[in-house]
């Protein structure tokens, strides 16, 4: 019980810096797309790389599933649904030991 409930909060900060990561991708790339920002720049490129590859391995399977919208990619919406979840089922977890604990 001492060890879980910050080890818990711990996650919970992690997935609010994953999601952030998830934003910051998607605007990276719109803005690349939109041609606001250019690649050719070597720190633009490190940090869309970086945020790539990131953020890749959890949005291709929800690629798989989510239709097409015709070159909308709704995944990174989804995967911050999904971590929302993750993280208030975090948190009741979290609350119920710290309940239990007194």
């Amino acid at each position: 019980m001492i060890i879980l409930g910050p080890l818990l909060s711990i996650l919970i900060i992690a997935i609010d810096l994953y999601v952030w990561a998830i934003i910051i991708s998607a605007v990276l790339t719109w803005l690349v797309h939109f041609g606001v920002v250019n690649t050719r720049n070597q720190f633009v490129s490190m940090v869309g790389e970086f945020l790539w590859r990131l953020t890749e391995p959890a949005l291709r399977p929800i690629r798989r599933f989510v239709p097409n919208l015709g070159g909308m990619d709704i995944s990174p919406v989804v995967l911050i649904l999904l971590l929302i979840f993750v993280k208030m089922v975090i948190g009741n977890v979290h609350l119920s030991l710290m309940r239990a604990s007194y």
